[in-house]
């Protein structure tokens, strides 16, 4: 449940990047009065540009955390090797801290270490386990994938929004995409909703002002 979680915010995350960047472009390009297909082609370049980033940011985010992992991994397999013992009394110890009795901490980690002895120092001393492990592939992937389906909203309603009110059309449904994204987001981490959708929205509104800000003065001086 805990990975599913972690992936579902991970998405909303990924999603509300692509509408806010893609928007903010389109919003830009469109307020410096370009025609549609010059703002389409930016949309779709700021799609691609933004999918590729966030992929290969992602990728070496994770494979940083992996190379991590796999150091503390063979370090805590070396010093299972040469002192047994001390890593027996080290993993009761944590769960002496968690609130288990002495006596019955020891029993519990002498059992585990014999069933798996890294695999507990791993879980519990650690912090690694399988389904929290690093997979930098997944994750790029993921990434990309979701910051493409955000940055399409705002490109569909490039399609079908009239050229004059492309500005205007492209901020407001945005906007709502946005709300929506903000109370699955909240409902995922288990946040207070209003703040979560106000916070984005917020945020969101403000990127794609000050890109219409931009754009309207150079379509001014052009």
């Amino acid at each position: 449940m805990t990975g599913r979680i972690g992936w579902l915010r991970a998405a909303v995350l990924g999603a509300n990047d692509g509408i806010v960047s893609t928007a903010s472009l389109i919003v830009g390009v469109a307020a410096a009065s370009a025609v549609r297909g010059d703002v389409l082609i930016a949309g779709i370049a700021g799609l691609v540009a933004g999918a590729m980033s966030m992929a290969a940011g992602e990728y070496v985010s994770v494979s940083s955390q992996g190379d991590t992992e796999k150091a503390e991994l063979a370090r805590e397999t070396r010093e299972l090797a040469s002192d047994g013992d001390f890593e027996t009394e080290e993993l009761a110890e944590i769960y002496v801290k968690r609130g288990v009795e002495p006596a019955l901490a020891r029993q519990v980690a002498v059992q585990l270490m014999e069933k798996d002895a890294l695999g507990a120092h791993a879980r519990d001393e650690l912090g690694i386990s399988e389904q929290l492990s690093a997979r930098p592939v997944q994750a790029a992937f993921a990434s990309a994938a979701s910051f493409a389906v955000g940055a399409a909203m705002p490109l569909l309603t490039v399609l079908i929004m009239p050229e004059n009110l492309l500005t205007i059309g492209v901020s407001v449904i945005s906007l709502v995409f946005l709300a929506l994204l903000g109370i699955l987001a909240a409902w995922a981490g288990g946040a207070p909703i209003l703040r979560s959708t106000v916070r984005v929205t917020f945020w969101g509104a403000a990127a794609m002002g000050l890109t219409a800000l931009i754009g309207s003065l150079f379509g001014t001086a052009v």
